[in-house]
């Protein structure tokens, strides 16, 4: 019987730490420099198989350039001419790194390896963990300062999460997230060229342009099937990500937060601690990196997991900044009558807010809208049977409020330099102590006072004049924001238990495991066309689950694209995440409310797959896009396909479902109709689609006892 390995291990002997997750395994060298360098990721090997590799060495080694394995984490010395995770000056002006003998430790799931050096006060702990449930495995870097008050300061110009190797592969592809403001997450799978691809945010957000996710794959892979390997970085600022292939064909990777042009200062005893770079590899496909991903997120990020996100009313594309209590009481009972869970009351309710020049900052209800205070209001809508929900955008301010007139030196700034202004506001600037703490009253007087069970927390702009001259770490601030807004929200949450945060940024600008783990849910894009959504989607689920994506019915024509498409269709796309309403619903005819309000209790019904189940996703023919959501044990599935446009003469064939046990009988629950599991896993289900564009179907599925 074999004996059981545990999950981290170090082997003084041998020199060599393993990382052990159900599929896969991780192993690295402690080279005798002190420098620990990679020596092995992917399928499980046993300790003697992983022995008899050959070590790694650089392709490229000759007496021009060092043949050691790629490191963990780069320094910038020695004959290393790649990307380096950590790059730092010392007081006398030299640079880089030289570490002495490593110090490696294990306690239960995580190992952690102090690293020391040589001739300055510098430490460094490179540091790992895995779960015993997934696949994933998490890195972060903690550099410390370990000198006296006399010694200087130490300037970190570079201090990556984690550096990351493949092995040698026939060939590399890369794949991303692309897009821009209403066309965020679009998936991209490209050749990587032989040079250095730098992926990055130097936004201040995490970025509508590019996520800070990627896979690499020898190019074969396909959705079920292949060797992948993909990394995330937990972190919701800027950030920068280096893809390194070589002209000898060794591929690296390394990231972390920060931008070019940034560095820090660490004095005598201060730690700088990076968010999670994680990391997992699997053999089957795309598919399963992404189910990976969707239970790691699950199970290791989200705060409350387990929860079924409510369906959604949100006021804006309703009234827009014309807002009343009784207008919005109108939209609630209708929001109400078809289903929704709960109604989130946004943009315009609060200071001067009559439109995007005046208000932000003055979190208190405009008198004119709301008379009586928000109170009375969120009582009713909780008679409806609702939770109340507030959009608010704390970390920004108009020059015209109160806030600003009152702490006009709270806002990012370099007092010689013009103030950039977008969408008529500033940047607040969190990493002051007192704006955190101005930010966490304010926002836990309001959801108090008001009975607010969620809060809507957009930011709709990047950072600009992010500085702050005379300072003695000015550059700081690019992650002390950050650090701040997650622990105003932190905060929030362990003092309303009950609150729910929607984490937005003009939509899908701050998406990132950094956010979630403090956040039920994201906003993830402005643009709610339908057919738009449906990439926007797909990329999304690539790494996220279903469980954090909100997707709202709205109005037709649609106010992003003016593109007109059936209320059946708009509904479908929306059901395949955390379905939500917008829209003005006072002026819907009321047959479109009553096919509504049965969409919404057919949702209800697949709503445990939709955001709790596996996601799978099928192979498609031209022109059609489909989603499945499997019951973990398999006893229920719900497949949602679409058809946005229509060709002359041209049906949809059958759609497989391999996700399905061909062993298994499955049954319509709509129809009646039984299915043979191995004709849906092989040949595929029929396809029901109506006529014309814009066609669409729900299939709800049973598996029948054996």
């Amino acid at each position: 019987m074999p004996v059981a390995l545990p999950p981290v291990s170090f082997d003084p002997a041998r020199g060599v730490a393993e990382l052990r997750t159900p599929g896969s395994l991780y192993a690295l060298r402690l080279d005798a420099d002190g420098s620990p360098r990679h020596l092995y990721w992917g399928p499980p090997l046993d300790p003697a198989a992983l022995d008899a590799l050959a070590a790694p060495h650089s392709p490229a080694d000759s007496s021009f350039e060092a043949g050691a394995a790629a490191d963990e984490l780069a320094p910038q010395t020695g004959a290393r001419f790649g990307p380096a995770g950590l790059q730092v000056r010392f007081a006398d002006g030299t640079r880089g790194a030289e570490w002495g003998p490593a110090e490696p430790r294990v306690a239960g799931d995580e190992l952690r390896i102090l690293l020391t050096d040589r001739h300055f006060p510098l430490a460094a702990e490179l540091c790992y963990r895995v779960h015993p449930d997934g696949d994933v495995l998490e890195r972060w870097t903690e550099l410390r300062h370990t000198g006296s008050p006399g010694d200087g300061p130490i300037t970190v110009d570079r201090l990556d999460s984690a550096s990351w190797t493949l092995p040698p592969l026939p060939d590399y592809r890369l794949g991303q997230l692309v897009g821009g403001w209403n066309s965020e997450f679009q998936l991209r799978r490209e050749r990587l060229a032989v040079a250095e691809t730098v992926l990055t945010s130097r936004r201040g957000l995490t970025g509508h342009h590019v996520s800070p996710w990627l896979t690499l794959d020898d190019g074969a892979a396909t959705e079920e099937h292949g060797e992948v390997w993909s990394t995330a970085l937990a972190w919701s600022g800027s950030w920068r990500i280096t893809v390194h292939r070589d002209p000898a064909g060794r591929t690296t990777w390394t990231g972390g937060f920060g931008h070019e042009g940034v560095g820090w200062t660490l004095r005598p005893g201060e730690r700088l601690t990076t968010p999670v770079f994680a990391g997992l590899y699997t053999r089957g496909g795309f598919g399963a990196a992404s189910r990976a991903w969707h239970h790691h997120v699950r199970a290791h990020v989200l705060p409350d997991a387990a929860a079924d996100r409510p369906v959604v009313y949100n006021s804006w594309e309703a009234t827009h900044f014309d807002v009343s209590h009784a207008g919005q009481l109108r939209l609630a009972e209708r929001a109400a009558a078809l289903g929704a869970e709960l109604f989130v009351l946004d943009d315009g309710w609060f200071g001067a807010r009559r439109d995007d020049r005046a208000g932000l900052g003055d979190w208190t209800p405009r008198p004119a809208a709301f008379p009586d205070g928000l109170r009375p209001f969120a009582e009713q809508v909780h008679r409806l049977g609702m939770a109340f929900g507030l959009w608010v955008e704390p970390e920004m301010v108009n020059r015209d409020s109160e806030l600003y007139r009152a702490h006009p030196d709270w806002v990012l700034h370099s007092p010689t330099r013009t103030a950039t202004e977008l969408r008529n506001q500033l940047v607040l600037d969190f990493s002051r102590p007192e704006v955190e703490a101005w930010a966490l009253d304010t926002l836990d007087r309001l959801v108090g006072e008001n009975g607010v069970d969620w809060l809507k927390w957009d930011a709709n702009r990047a950072f600009t004049e992010a500085g702050r001259p005379g300072s003695a770490d000015p550059d700081r601030l690019w992650i002390d924001h950050v650090r701040a807004v997650h622990r105003v929200m932190d905060r929030l949450r362990d003092a309303h238990p009950r609150l729910r945060i929607e984490a937005c940024a003009g939509g899908g600008g701050r998406v990132d495991l950094g956010i979630l783990a403090r956040t039920d849910q994201t906003w993830t894009s402005d643009n709610t066309d339908p057919v738009d959504r449906i990439a926007i989607q797909h990329g999304y689920g690539q790494l996220l689950p279903a469980t954090t994506m909100a997707s709202w019915i709205t109005d037709s024509p649609n106010t992003a694209t003016g593109r007109a498409t059936p209320l059946r269709f708009r509904a479908h796309v929306a059901m395949a995440g955390v379905l939500g309403l917008g829209g003005d619903l006072t002026a819907w005819p009321e047959d479109e409310l009553a096919e509504c309000a049965a969409l919404v209790a057919r949702y209800k019904r697949i709503r445990p797959l939709v955001q709790h189940g596996r996601q799978h996703r099928p192979p498609t023919p031209d022109g059609v896009a489909a989603v499945h959501y499997a019951a973990p044990d398999d006893t229920e599935h719900a497949v949602l396909v679409w058809r946005p446009t229509t060709r002359f003469g041209h049906r949809p064939p059958p759609l497989r479902l391999p996700a399905l046990d061909p062993r298994a009988q499955y049954l319509d629950l709509d129809t009646g109709r039984r299915h043979p599991g191995a004709l849906l896993h092989h040949r595929g289900l029929p396809l029901a689609l109506p006529p014309g564009d814009y066609a669409s179907t729900l299939v709800h599925l049973r598996r029948e006892p054996s």
